[in-house]
């Protein structure tokens, strides 16, 4: 069962979210996706996130990213990559998106953590 309307509260609370939070091209943030229709990325967890790269930076409130995800896969559109710990993470490259620092996590990325 779909859990948008528990999404739609803290969608609503990201919102207010009026923090500073700095970012640069290559940073790997917690990253609220949501809880989404079809074949587009779930977050995960009660936060309803999942690890972003941030591609490329648009301004300091905005910029591209891609979602990762430990779950081995292969195909044209999945890069796996390691960066820590011999942890190997695969970019969606399908899921590439624009998204606000608002979603954004105060936490940097760390492999070992479970969501």
């Amino acid at each position: 069962m779909k859990r948008f309307d528990e999404w739609n509260e803290i969608k609503k609370k990201a919102d207010g979210n009026h923090r500073k939070l700095f970012f640069k091209e290559r940073d790997i943030f917690y990253t609220k996706l949501g809880e989404n229709i079809g074949y587009e990325q779930n977050g995960k967890g009660d936060k309803f996130q999942r690890p972003v790269v941030i591609l490329k930076k648009y301004n300091q409130d905005f910029f591209l990213g891609v979602p990762l995800t430990s779950v081995p896969k292969t195909g044209k559109y999945y890069f796996a990559f390691s960066f820590k710990n011999d942890v190997t993470s695969y970019a969606i490259l399908s899921q590439v998106r624009a998204f606000d620092k608002k979603v954004n996590e105060k936490n940097r990325y760390d492999p070992k953590r479970q969501i």
